[in-house]
């Protein structure tokens, strides 16, 4: 039996380096995000979801998870992205689910509440959320990290919950 780790393409890769966020349609080799290997449960068979940063990568993998196990899903990806979304919603829709694609920054708060409202408007519910975007950059010294990206990095990732009502 092969190691799962040591059964794919081996580093180093002929990808010439992507500014970020850097599209998964431009890697080679394209990563395996289980297109082939994955076939469902059906345990999610009439859920719904949304899955921010689902157009690629471990977000792409995830969405493809739960549609392959019966969900239909709503996408939030960047603008940037939008090869990578569409051969995401298109991967989706040939499997037989619904896969609904909206670009757009989740820094936004109002970016946000417009996809949980698209999400019920066009399923009539929602009932899984997967807040899977992030920023991440590889550095080998904390000095290098720029305040522009500590500053997204930080609220990209970090929960504010909201403010308690008064009670008076």
């Amino acid at each position: 039996m092969t190691h799962p780790m040591q059964s794919g393409p081996q580093p180093p890769f002929d990808t010439p380096p992507q500014a970020p966020p850097g599209l998964e349609s431009q890697m080679n080799p394209p990563p395996d995000f289980g297109e082939s290997s994955y076939v469902g449960s059906g345990k999610l068979i009439g859920k719904t979801a949304l899955i921010t940063g689902g157009d690629s990568g471990i977000g792409r993998a995830v969405v493809l998870a739960y549609a392959r196990d019966g969900a239909d899903v709503l996408i939030s990806y960047l603008g940037e992205e939008e090869s990578d979304a569409q051969r995401t919603e298109q991967l989706i829709e040939k499997k037989g689910r619904t896969c609904i694609a909206v670009a757009g920054d989740i820094r936004e708060d109002l970016h946000c509440r417009q996809r949980v409202t698209t999400a019920i408007g066009r399923f009539g519910k929602l009932e899984i959320l997967v807040n899977n975007a992030a920023f991440q950059m590889a550095h080998k010294d904390l000095s290098e990290i720029t305040t522009e990206e500590f500053d997204r990095t930080f609220r990209t990732n970090v929960y504010t919950p909201p403010k308690a009502a008064s009670p008076w």
